[in-house]
Order: structure tokens, then C-alpha cells, then sequence
């Protein structure tokens, strides 16, 4: 197997800024997806995928880069990071920004640097075949200025992710499942979804992409000028003002929308190490291990009859007894308990508005009327 560990070239930035909404009530904005344990393995979602690619470049070359009022929790999740290793944004303005401040800092400690940016709450099944994908790419996006992103073989219509159209067959006789990116298409409706696995010419976007540091300054002065004239001059002695007006001032835009759907030198590698972003608690269900009924259950003290594939989490009770209940959601927060249909998912952001404002209401002592 291919150990690239020692190659001090190699870094990696995870993205850690987001809040994971979508997990209510589990996750807040005090809350993030990204610190919570949600695969019950004793890791948070970071923490694993820290230590995971702790196994494809030295540590010192990780840098995780979060939200300002996050960066504490990441120094205490990840104990023993270096200043530099914890960027934190002052605003949010999507995963552009964030890369190009993270790839100019590196650009200071290693200008030959090759660069894996990846998201910070995914799940990733088989770490060994996750270690030989990653050399892999890691040598082609090196020896070709090559744009190479991580595509995961679907295994469902899933139309909550994005899709890679590749071509055939590979790039070069040397470079056996890599293939030149035709189309990205973004959370597609079933029945394109379906097409799409049907025509065997789809993979699922990873979001994981590798680049050298010159392919990267390359592709953003060609189509995020914007961007790259506010972050490629940043160093370590910038003052944090002039951090928050550049970000006050620059384009909010995401990596995929601004270089990868535009550029003409990306390639996907097909991954084999299976792979869910966990974005919603039917991905959570999808990805967890079953009862013999269907359930997920992440959960001790649960006794379940006649209910079937539930996602149940519940962790703040001995004991809890389910009966006669199926495709439901039951999952619970310190303030929260929720229970309602898998099919529901959509309405969690309302749900999470509407309990506010009538915890307000009574708060301030105003009645609802209906």
C-alpha cells in the first residue's frame, strides 16, 4: 500500500464552519453537527476525520478552519494544535473564502505544497481503502495540473446529493480510475436520479477534492479574481481587522460553484472506501446499522415492538419502550424531545422557528392566539 505520511508536501483543510441544521434538535448554533458523536463510534464527527487524515499527511499539516466562536472547540476536541493549525472566519461566506484563506497560509510554510480540502462531518467506511484512494490522488493532482475530487459509486437515487458525470474510459492508460469530469449536478429530482444511476456514467460528489497549491492559485485567479486578489497576499502577521474586511468584502460563493463546475482540468477519482456526507437524519438511518425491523438505533435502554426502520436516538433516559411506530424520527436534545415522520425532514427548520418564537411569547408574557 501506498504510505503517504511522509511526504512532507502533502497538507490537508478541513472545513469545520457549519452548523448541521438540519439535525435538529440534536444540533444548534451552539451545538455544530461537526462536534457531536452522531455514528456513536466515541468520536465526533471532526475528530474522526482529523484523525483520519492524520493518516495521510502529518499532523502539523492540518489546518482546520471554523467559525470565530467555534475555534475554542476545535482547540479542545483537538487538543494540542498549533496556533496556525485553527483559522478562524468572521463571517460566513461559504467554502471558497475558506479555502483560499487556509491555502495562503499554507502557501507560506510550503509553496510546493499539494492540498486536500475536505469537509469535516462525513463518514468514511473503510479507512484503509480510504488511505490507497487518497495516494492516489494524491500523485496525480501532484504530476498533472489536475483538479482531482473524490466520487462515490451511488447506491440510491439520493437526491439530497450532488453527481459527478465522468467520462470514458479513464484519463491516461496511467491512471486507472480517474476520468475527466463532463457535468456536476447538484441534488437532482428522483426521477434524474434514477437516470443518472441507470446510465452507470454517475458518482456521488464526495466533496473531497486535491490540488497543488499552484493548481489552486492557478484555477482561482482564473475564475474567483475576486477571491484571490483579497487572500493570496494574507500572512501570519495580517491583522485581524484587516481579516474581517476582507471577508466583509469579498464574494460569498462556493468552491464547487465558482471553480469546480467552471474549470476544464478536473478529474474524479473513483473511491471505493464507502462514503456518506450524514446530512440529514434519513442519511444518518441510511448510514447506521439495523435492527432486524429497520431501526437505527443510537440509543441505550430502547425496547422497540412492532415499529419499523425508525432512526432512534435517545440518551438521556434508562429505559424506553417504542411500540407500533414506523419510519419515524425520535430523537432527543437537553431542550428538545422530536418525534415526527422520516418523510417530515423538510419541516425540521420550521419546527425549530416555531418553537422559539412561542418560547419568546411566553417568556415576554405575550398569549398566541389562534
Amino acid at each position: 500500500m501506498n504510505n503517504i505520511r511522509q511526504n512532507p508536501n502533502n497538507y490537508c483543510i478541513i472545513m469545520a464552519g457549519g452548523t448541521g441544521s438540519r439535525f435538529w434538535p440534536l444540533c444548534t448554533l451552539a451545538r455544530p453537527k461537526q462536534f457531536l458523536d452522531l455514528l456513536g463510534t466515541g468520536e465526533s464527527m471532526l475528530q474522526s476525520t482529523f484523525r483520519r487524515f492524520a493518516q495521510v499527511c502529518p499532523r502539523e499539516n492540518i489546518i482546520v478552519v471554523t467559525s470565530e466562536g467555534m475555534a475554542d472547540r476545535v482547540h479542545e476536541q483537538l487538543p494540542g494544535l498549533l496556533g496556525y493549525q485553527v483559522l478562524s472566519e468572521p463571517l460566513r461566506r461559504n467554502t471558497a473564502p475558506c479555502v483560499a484563506y487556509a491555502a495562503s497560509v499554507v502557501a507560506q510554510m510550503n509553496p510546493e505544497a499539494t492540498l486536500i480540502v475536505t469537509p469535516s462531518d462525513h463518514a468514511v467506511f473503510d479507512e484503509q481503502a480510504f488511505i490507497q484512494n487518497m495516494a492516489e490522488a494524491t500523485t496525480v493532482a501532484t504530476e498533472h495540473n489536475w483538479i482531482v475530487t473524490m466520487g462515490a459509486q451511488p447506491v440510491n437515487p439520493n437526491t439530497k446529493y450532488g453527481y459527478i458525470q465522468f467520462a470514458l474510459p479513464p484519463a491516461t492508460s496511467h491512471t486507472p480510475g480517474i476520468h475527466r469530469v463532463i457535468t456536476f449536478t447538484e441534488k437532482p429530482p428522483l426521477e434524474m436520479a434514477q437516470q443518472f444511476i441507470a446510465s452507470g456514467e454517475f458518482l456521488w460528489n464526495a466533496g473531497i477534492f486535491v490540488w497543488s497549491l499552484a493548481t489552486l492559485r492557478e484555477a482561482y485567479h482564473k475564475h474567483l479574481p475576486n477571491v484571490a486578489e483579497r487572500f493570496f497576499d494574507i500572512n501570519f502577521d495580517t491583522p485581524r481587522q484587516w481579516i474581517e474586511r476582507l471577508y466583509a468584502t469579498t464574494d460569498s460563493i462556493s468552491l464547487d460553484f465558482g471553480i469546480m463546475e467552471k474549470a476544464d482540468n478536473v478529474y474524479v477519482k473513483k473511491v471505493d472506501f464507502g462514503w456518506s456526507d450524514v446530512e440529514t437524519w434519513d442519511s444518518l438511518w441510511q448510514t447506521l446499522p439495523h435492527d432486524p425491523s429497520g431501526n437505527a438505533l443510537l440509543s441505550t435502554g430502547v425496547v422497540t415492538y412492532d415499529s419499523h426502520d425508525n432512526m432512534i436516538l435517545l440518551r438521556n433516559h434508562q429505559n424506553v419502550v417504542i411500540q407500533g411506530l414506523d419510519n419515524y424520527i425520535v430523537a432527543e436534545s437537553p431542550e428538545v424531545l422530536l418525534i415526527c415522520p422520516r418523510t417530515s425532514e423538510e419541516m425540521l427548520l420550521k419546527f425549530a422557528s416555531d418553537l422559539e418564537l412561542r418560547n419568546r411569547r411566553q417568556h415576554t408574557g405575550i398569549v398566541a392566539t389562534q
